[in-house]
C-alpha cells in the first residue's frame, strides 16, 4: 500500500464523489421512471434537453461535447429519438457529413410533457432542502467539473 494519504479535504472529497456516483444512478433510474410513458429514458430526455437549450441546431459531436458524453453513443441514442420521430436531421452549410440534429413537432411536445411530469417530482424532491443549501451543492458540483474538464487540457 502506498504511504501518500488523503489530506482530509480529499478523504472528505471521495466520500462526496462516492454518494455522487450512487445519486447519479438513483437519479437515471428516476429519471426513467418518471418519463417511461411518454417513451423516453433518461439519457433521452437528455439529449432533448441539449437540443432545446442549444442557441442553434448542432451535430451530434457538438451536443455530445456539451452533454459531456461519449459521441458514439449520443449518435446511438439520437438515431433512435429520429427513428421515433423526436428529432430530424438538417444539411449542415459548414459541414457536409455533421448534419444538425433538430426538433420535430412531436419532440417539443414529448418534451414539454416530460417537463410537466418533472415540476411535481423535483417539488417533492426538494421539500425539507433550503435554496441556499441546493446553490451551495451547486456551486461545489460545478467547481467539481471545471476542475475536471480542465485536467485534460494541461
Amino acid at each position: 500500500m502506498s504511504k501518500t494519504k488523503r489530506t482530509p479535504a480529499g478523504e472528505v472529497l471521495t466520500g462526496f464523489i462516492l454518494d455522487l456516483f450512487r445519486a447519479n444512478g438513483l437519479l437515471l433510474t428516476a429519471g426513467d421512471r418518471l418519463v417511461a410513458s411518454l417513451g423516453l429514458t433518461s439519457a433521452r430526455w437528455q439529449i432533448l434537453g441539449a437540443i432545446v437549450d442549444a442557441e442553434r441546431a448542432e451535430p451530434v459531436a457538438w451536443l455530445a461535447r456539451n452533454l459531456g458524453a461519449n459521441r458514439q453513443n449520443v449518435q446511438r441514442i439520437v438515431n433512435d429519438l429520429e427513428r421515433d420521430g423526436l428529432v430530424a436531421f438538417e444539411t449542415n452549410p459548414h459541414h457536409r457529413r455533421a448534419q444538425l440534429v433538430v426538433l420535430t413537432d412531436k419532440g417539443r411536445q414529448v418534451y414539454d410533457a416530460a417537463g410537466r411530469l418533472q415540476v411535481p417530482w423535483v417539488n417533492g424532491l426538494s421539500d425539507g432542502l433550503s435554496v441556499k443549501e441546493i446553490e451551495t451543492a451547486h456551486r461545489v458540483i460545478c467547481s467539481l467539473r471545471d476542475r475536471l474538464e480542465g485536467v485534460g487540457e494541461s
